[in-house]
């Protein structure tokens, strides 16, 4: 279960696959797919953007800030569209992951997000897409994806 702070939510899971397997589900366009999204432009680099698009009508954009592989992945994040309460790149999404034995801990942390509902919205959403990426890393089927209904 996320903690949700004022302005940032903080998730903590242990995946059954090593660091390096984790990284590549983060980074390989082909890999987010299957936990997260339905395609975009997704090429990890610093200072690069991306466009994630996670449902037909929702799609994530910002610019890559940290690419440190295995360790961590940090970018900007918000969403497409006028009426978005979370601006494209006005939050800060980190995936920090830490050996821990055969298997990987990932510490998740989205913070700067404008207002409470949106801390309740992401909180909710990051619960159920990490808990794809714990099924995927570890070489499970996630299953298909409730928000593509």
């Amino acid at each position: 279960m996320p903690s949700v702070g004022t302005d940032a939510v903080v998730q903590e899971i242990k995946i059954n696959a090593k660091p390096e397997t984790v990284f590549a589900f983060l980074v390989d366009p082909a890999k987010v797919r299957r936990w997260m999204s339905i395609g975009g432009d997704w090429q990890p680099a610093p200072g690069k953007p991306y466009r994630l698009e996670m449902t037909g009508e929702d799609v994530a954009v910002g610019t890559f800030v940290e690419v440190d592989p295995p360790r961590r992945l940090v970018l900007t994040w918000g969403w497409e569209g006028e009426d978005a309460v979370t601006k494209p790149g006005s939050s800060t999404v980190e995936f920090t992951l830490e050996p821990d034995g055969a298997g990987t801990i990932l510490h998740f942390v989205h913070r700067d997000l404008p207002t409470p509902e949106s801390v309740s919205q992401h909180a909710h959403g990051w619960e159920y897409f990490l808990g794809r990426l714990q099924i995927a890393a570890a070489g499970g089927d996630p299953g298909p994806d409730k928000f593509q209904d």
